[in-house]
């Protein structure tokens, strides 16, 4: 992702900030001069960046501070103010409310991708328990009902559209009026596109807004169009009342931290950004944990959302029973694999923990380790288990890895179509995590049944540090971040929420 480029040069420029040995005049230069390439190279506007570097000058003057303040603190900080400032509009945009029928509209430019992030849309608030319709109104491109059909298929959404009718407010009208009957509570309704800003376009814009009369109209842009998106918004907001912005194809282009900050500059709230072509390659923007993980910073708050919502809360005292025992079987490690892929792409995960800059898990390489998950889940499938009791040892609930002998590794290759060099390797990482687990055998006896608050509060760094791989403490920072870590992890409301502990 082109995004996590740009994140990685600012992260590693403040990183070699905070490794110089004296915080001077220089160290501030070289590190502001490195972020201020890595924002023009993704089309920033000039003037947004230079008034950025003036500020963060003005808020740290090294001459001023006493010897006792931590310079790089006040710096990061300053860094990280200036850039929430650039992208945020300063203004909240409309949110759908449950228990009413909410009508959206979608609005922009042929080839933005409006049609694919109607039904990404639809299918983020399907999963938050909402129950979404698409209406497909544009009649001007042929295949876009199709694609609509197709889309709104394969995620289990009621669509409506037509292939004979041609007037796009009738067939707007009558879609919104059908949903409506059947007590569907998000109604979005896909317009037609042009290949250019037309009179007629944003006629047609105006004319189905007034007749479906909707609560919020959303503005699809591509990132591509850098520093121009700023035009873009400003004709569609003077021509219908668009109250909010989704900018798509953040994966691809190096314009994407130009499109935001030139939509922000035009008051208009971004909400979404699609970050790729599959339904779950689609990120909420909120600008200050958007900003905390481009700087490697960590979005713990996004983190606890995404568990919350793979794990229910009924199997939550249940795994922390496992780790108290210390029993980690290859179930847990195929639950756990599930978990992990339900939340989402796995660099997108990765970025929200503290200490992991967004590019260490490039595109190609996320792709490749949830193709690895996935192998390791089909060998898993051959394995016996309760439901298999032809063999007497059930290789699921086994928690001893010296029973798994050549000839059942064999059998696994075999009934998974897999070479047994694959099979061995899933052992290996078996082992590996097992090892980790067994370093945290007993601290769930800290914690009352159900409640990891109080375990969270118990356990120190040094625990938690054998239980890491070494290249994931490394990562964290060391001990020393690893204990930074430990302390949002302690105090912060999400983590004692999200197993039933903190305050009721």
């Amino acid at each position: 992702m082109v995004l996590a480029q740009l994140g990685g040069s600012i992260s590693r420029a403040i990183q070699q900030m905070s490794n110089a040995t004296v915080i001077d005049e220089k160290a501030l230069n070289d590190c502001l001069n490195e972020i201020t390439r890595a924002l023009l190279q993704s089309d920033v506007q000039f003037k947004l960046v230079r008034d950025m570097q003036t500020n963060i000058k003005k808020i740290v003057n090294l001459d001023d501070l006493a010897a006792g303040h931590n310079k790089r603190k006040i710096i990061q900080q300053a860094i990280f103010n200036e850039l929430c400032k650039m992208l945020d509009p300063g203004k909240p945009s409309f949110a759908p409310k449950k228990g009413k029928t909410n009508v959206v509209m979608f609005v922009g430019l042929q080839g933005s991708g409006k049609t694919t992030t109607c039904t990404k849309y639809a299918y983020y608030h399907q999963k938050k328990g909402w129950k979404p319709a698409l209406v497909c109104a544009d009649t001007f491109r042929a295949g876009a009902f199709d694609q609509l059909k197709q889309n709104a298929t394969k995620a289990k959404i009621p669509f409506y559209g037509s292939y004979t009718e041609s007037d796009p407010v009738k067939i707007a009208v009558e879609g919104v009026e059908r949903f409506k009957d059947e007590n569907c509570d998000l109604i979005i309704v896909d317009t037609s596109g042009r290949h250019k800003q037309e009179a007629s376009l944003f006629e047609e814009m105006r004319q189905v807004s007034e007749a479906t009369r909707p609560d919020l109209v959303i503005f699809v842009m591509d990132s591509s169009i850098g520093q121009a998106a700023f035009d873009q918004a400003q004709a569609f907001k003077q021509s219908v009342a668009v109250g909010a912005v989704i900018i798509t194809k953040m994966d691809g282009h190096a314009k994407g931290g130009g499109a935001l900050s030139a939509v922000a500059a035009t008051k208009s709230p971004v909400i979404f950004i699609g970050t790729g072509e599959h339904m779950d390659e689609f990120e909420v923007f909120d600008v200050k944990p958007f900003v905390s993980r481009l700087l490697g910073m960590g979005d713990l708050s996004g983190f606890m959302d995404k568990i919350k919502e793979v794990v229910p809360m009924d199997q939550q005292p249940e795994l922390l029973q496992k780790l108290s025992e210390g029993n980690f079987t290859l179930r847990v490690m195929y639950e756990q694999f599930q978990n992990l892929l339900k939340m989402g792409p796995i660099g997108q995960v990765f970025s929200m923990l503290p200490g992991f800059s967004a590019d260490l898990m490039p595109k190609g390489h996320e792709k490749e380790g949830q193709a690895k998950i996935k192998r390791y889940m089909t060998m898993m499938d051959s394995m016996t288990n309760q439901g298999n009791t032809r063999l007497p040892v059930l290789e699921l609930d086994n928690s001893n890895p010296k029973l798994m002998n050549e000839s059942r590794m064999m059998r696994i290759a075999r009934g998974s179509g897999r070479p047994v060099r694959e099979v061995m390797e899933l052992f290996e990482e078996y082992k590996r995590i097992a090892k980790a687990w067994s370093n945290m055998k007993g601290l769930g006896k800290m914690a009352k049944k159900g409640d990891m608050s109080s375990l969270s509060r118990n356990m120190n760094a040094q625990q938690m540090s054998k239980a890491l791989p070494p290249q994931m403490l490394k990562q964290f920072g060391g001990m020393g971040g690893l204990q930074n870590l430990m302390k949002q992890m302690g105090s912060g409301k999400d983590m004692m929420g999200m197993f039933g502990g903190g305050d009721k």
